[in-house]
């Protein structure tokens, strides 16, 4: 119990004065991680101003949990998808019941899909294969995508120059170059910023964070993973998305509350969210 207040403490500092409120464009609440206090991560995130929290699938069974916590919480939604972890269990009948899944109205978006050279715990071709046939599913249903890029920049560029003007969506977790983001900028995609952004060594990312258009940034925490630097090491939640929107505001010389409009925004818009 300490240590879930000491994480209030911290958090709420980054949005003191700020009004306005903030959407994570990508936690996974379902994971179990949070299965001992997940109601009292939510109402937290919502104490320090995140409405919004989109839940990413990551295979059938964490899609349809995402989908249950959606339901359940007014400000959740959720996402369908297979991992490129997950890809070797891709085949017609998961599709098939990806597909039913869509069909939800709390789900917003396919994914995460994409591609993960760096741990590679499906073979490169499943998780190609994989990724193809989720991106042709988000262009049938109109639905945006979520994609996770690992140490795959090119290849993802390669299967998403496929799909030019058939679909947008979200570069989550950006970790490319400041080229692959002009060019996922210039085919409508998000460029989503997480918790590596306050790492003291992300100069890359924090450069990212300071030019992409305002228009075409999103905030997200990836919970339980990738912690900001004030709380690092631990488990992450929604609850610290305010102060990643902190630093990204110190970045671009903007005010936390302009950031949030911004962000909100956009998130409501890809996402098609009220």
């Amino acid at each position: 119990m300490i240590h879930l207040i000491v994480v209030i403490d911290l958090v709420a500092e980054g949005c003191q004065g700020s009004g306005n409120m903030l959407v994570d464009t990508h936690a996974h609440l379902q994971w179990a991680s949070f299965d001992k206090d997940r109601e009292y991560v939510i109402r937290r995130a919502r104490e320090v101003g995140v409405e919004y929290i989109v839940n990413i699938g990551f295979d059938v069974d964490g899609s349809k949990k995402a989908i249950e916590l959606a339901k359940k919480h007014e400000g959740l939604y959720a996402t369908v998808g297979v991992h490129p972890h997950n890809a070797r269990q891709m085949n017609p009948t998961v599709l098939g019941k990806l597909r039913e899944l869509c069909e939800d109205e709390k789900v917003v978006a396919v994914g995460e899909i994409g591609l993960d050279y760096y741990r590679n715990l499906s073979p490169r071709e499943a998780q190609k294969r994989a990724f193809e046939a989720q991106l042709l599913l988000a262009e049938e249903l109109a639905l945006p995508v979520v994609i996770h890029d690992r140490e795959a920049h090119g290849d993802i560029l390669e299967t998403l120059s496929k799909f030019e003007g058939k679909i947008n969506g979200v570069m989550h977790c950006f970790s490319g170059s400041r080229e692959m983001a002009e060019q996922c900028l210039r085919s409508d995609f998000y460029i989503s910023i997480a918790g590596p952004v306050t790492f003291p060594g992300s100069r890359k990312l924090q450069e990212i964070a300071k030019w992409t258009d305002l228009n075409q940034i999103l905030l997200e925490t990836d919970s339980p993973w990738l912690a900001p630097q004030d709380i690092r090491g631990k488990r992450n939640e929604p609850a610290s998305l305010p102060s990643i929107a902190k630093k990204v505001a110190e970045l671009r010389m903007i005010s936390v509350d302009e950031l949030a409009r911004a962000t909100t925004r956009n998130a409501r818009t890809i996402f098609q969210m009220p």
